[in-house]
């Protein structure tokens, strides 16, 4: 049984090798007391699979923007519903993009639109991608937006280089969120 302190989170993971940092994360979320929903792009079950997200929230994982069955008004609005906080991580280049743009083509682009509560994003990708003058100003647009940031950070990246891009650590991203829903 949760606390009075103990919120509704929304845990998106975008497709990018950082995925596996959200599992961590989600099991720190729930330790903690959460009430954890994830939603998975199509891409980030190709890094990590949701059985193990569903595994460490206890419940089952979204990726469906059509799933009529199990949701009559809709994934994005029943997934939405009483959320305290989105936490978008990865963040990647594609989904800070859909997001500044407004574009909702998939269930997790759809979210973002949907929901009433703080967003967290917690971008991750190349160190090239991340000093690309559009995604700085999708980043921008997101800041103005009222979207909150943690990271990226430097440090050795999957593309086997070390630069700019690299996801927070799951215990940064907790304590972000933990100061957005104090």
């Amino acid at each position: 049984m949760m606390s009075p302190n103990d919120r509704s989170i929304l845990l998106a993971v975008g497709g990018g090798i950082a995925a596996y940092k959200s599992a961590v994360l989600c099991s720190r979320l729930v330790q903690a007391g959460h009430d954890l929903q994830i939603v998975m792009t199509a891409s980030a079950t190709e890094f990590v699979g949701k059985a193990t997200f569903s595994a460490l929230s206890g419940k089952p994982v979204q990726s469906d923007s059509f799933a009529h069955h199990s949701m009559p008004l809709g994934a994005h609005i029943e997934c939405s519903e009483d959320v305290d906080l989105m936490i978008v991580a990865p963040a990647t280049a594609n989904l800070l993009a859909k997001f500044a743009a407004g574009i909702a083509d998939d269930l997790l682009s759809t979210l973002y639109l949907q929901v009433a509560c703080p967003v967290l994003l917690a971008p991750a990708m190349s160190a090239s991608m991340w000093s690309k003058p559009a995604v700085q100003r999708n980043v921008e647009a997101l800041r103005q937006d009222g979207c909150h940031l943690v990271g990226p950070e430097s440090g050795w990246l999957s593309c086997r280089v070390k630069g700019e891009g690299r996801m927070s650590e799951p215990e940064s991203i907790f304590d972000a969120a933990t100061a957005l829903l104090a």
